[in-house]
């Protein structure tokens, strides 16, 4: 059975790709949505969702995987320095992923409608590699760690964790995290969020 320390600190891992995963499906489908050149897409909808995915996942929550359960399991059970040098290296290439975006998306807006389909393509691929980067997470990291780590280990983490400002994953939040999410619901056009669908461009 779990402790305390072990429920809450995987609760919170757990939580915090719920949330990065519903931004960066959301940036996805608006993506696609942005290819159909009959719209004029809302531009800082995407700058605020990739903002997201940059200030919390890439500087907060990458960061603390990589120097408190990485490193603790590595130093528990050395068998799994293979799968956890590959997430390492992964984290690295996931910020590289995030600078090619922003400046795809500068290209897309300074050239729009031209653009649009090699956004789509970067965000898709961004997607495709975070996604399959969470599954091995919490499909051979986490089960491993919950065998091989010590009660003072996930306090360590849980700690650690519990510090993070994410606000869709309802952490205790600072005030910019929480104005981003605002914006980013209240531009994102309907269905993604309550802001109105993107208009006709003009002709």
């Amino acid at each position: 059975m779990m402790d305390d320390a072990m429920t809450q600190a995987v609760r919170i891992l757990r939580e915090e790709h719920r949330s990065l995963s519903a931004v960066i499906n959301a940036l996805e489908q608006l993506a696609r949505q942005a290819r159909d050149v009959s719209v004029k897409p809302d531009f800082s909808v995407f700058r605020a969702m990739i903002y997201y995915i940059d200030a919390f996942p890439e500087r907060q929550h990458h960061p603390k995987e990589d120097q408190q359960l990485f490193a603790r399991l590595l130093a528990r059970a050395p068998q799994a320095k293979g799968v956890l040098e590959q997430l390492h290296v992964e984290h690295a290439k996931g910020g590289e992923m995030i600078r090619e975006l922003e400046r795809s998306l500068l290209a897309f807006e300074q050239t729009w409608p031209q653009g649009a389909q090699g956004f789509a393509d970067g965000v898709a691929a961004y997607a495709q590699f975070h996604r399959q980067h969470m599954r091995t997470e919490e499909q051979q990291v986490l089960p491993l760690a919950e065998r091989a780590l010590a009660k003072e280990d996930w306090q360590a983490i849980a700690a650690a964790f519990a510090a993070n400002t994410d606000p869709l994953a309802g952490a205790p939040t600072d005030k910019g995290f929480g104005e981003l999410l605002s914006r980013i619901v209240a531009t994102a056009p309907e269905p993604i969020g309550l802001g109105r669908r993107w208009g006709k461009a003009p002709t």
